[in-house]
């Protein structure tokens, strides 16, 4: 996972794993990460290697918190990478930017990407493909008032 980001990596990969449509899922698995109970099932589903990478280095986060640092990180690293203003038309009201895979690519930085990489069991391609198409709708959505959450 990326040290710099561990929210925003944690948030792209969820997203690019397993989707906006699946979010609901996603925030109920979230807040079980890391928590077992006597006699639970083993059985592996295919996120539980992400979600294990991230409840370790998230512990104590809700969905909340991985939300709002998630965000704020994107939108950090978005402005550092010259993708300021992509990552703000999500965010603001009004019509959100499209942002193809290069200029993705470039915002989240080699980094993070390599991370998502290692973390999801995805090529660049493909993650990439994914987070153009899931990433500008989902920030709308986690933000409908036109600010980040808290």
């Amino acid at each position: 996972m990326s040290r710099g980001f561990p929210s925003m990596t944690a948030l792209l990969g969820l997203l690019a794993l397993a989707g906006y449509q699946n979010r609901d899922k996603l925030a109920e698995l979230l807040k079980g990460a890391g928590n077992t109970q006597p006699g639970a099932s083993n059985e592996k589903g295919p996120l539980d290697g992400v979600l294990g990478n991230l409840s370790g280095g998230l512990a104590g986060t809700g969905i909340g918190g991985l939300l709002g640092g998630g965000l704020q990180e994107l939108r950090e690293r978005f402005k550092q990478n010259g993708q300021g203003d992509a990552a703000e038309s999500w965010i603001n009201k009004g019509p959100n930017k499209e942002l193809p895979a290069p200029q993705l690519k470039q915002a989240i930085g080699p980094d993070v990407l390599a991370a998502l990489e290692q973390q999801t069991g995805l090529s660049q391609e493909e993650l990439l493909a994914r987070l153009s198409r899931e990433l500008p709708t989902a920030v709308d959505q986690y933000t409908p008032d036109g600010r980040l959450p808290h």
